[in-house]
Parts: C-alpha cells; structure tokens; sequence
C-alpha cells in the first residue's frame, strides 16, 4: 500500500473483468494546482469510476509536488481520498 498525495494505491491479485483502457497513464488530476498523478509506463483501466493499473516492469508515479513512488511489476487499484463536508462526500483537492 502507497499514498501519493490526495490518493492511496494498494496491490491487488488481478483487474476485474469489464474494464476499459484509458488512452493515458494520469491516476488523478489536482484540482487545486492543475499538476497530475501519472504513471510512466504500464496500462491504466477504469470501471465504474475505479482505476485500476497493470505494470510488467517496474514503474514510476511522478507528480510535481510529490517525491517519486516506485510500483513493481503486478496490478493495483487506485483509490482516491474523500472527505465530507456539509453538502456530502467529495474528493480531497491536491
């Protein structure tokens, strides 16, 4: 399990079935800075809102306010910290 900023990403035995290939590698945009979580390798899919990322070699999450998380080779969900606030749950802005 690794934390990056506003979202935690745990390793996982496999990608469910149903997913869909996304055409880029960000994990989550930062609505605060405009800055993003993205992968520089490997496969990222999204189902119902959950993404989901499968790495062969090892890779990298880089984001320009965060220090560098390395990910070796298997599948991991991405989580995204919530908060609630009078109007109900939101995500936490990065």
């Amino acid at each position: 399990m690794k934390r990056q900023g506003d979202i935690l990403i745990i390793k996982i035995d496999r990608i469910p079935e149903g997913v869909v290939r996304k055409k880029d590698r960000v994990l989550a945009e930062g609505e605060a800075t405009g800055h993003a979580h993205k992968l520089d390798a490997g496969d990222v899919y999204e189902k119902d809102g959950i993404l989901y990322f499968k790495a062969d070699d090892t890779v990298h999450l880089n984001h320009e306010e965060h220090g560098q998380i390395t990910f070796k080779p298997g599948v991991y969900r991405v989580i995204r910290q919530r908060e609630y606030e009078p109007d109900g749950w939101r995500n936490v802005a990065d």
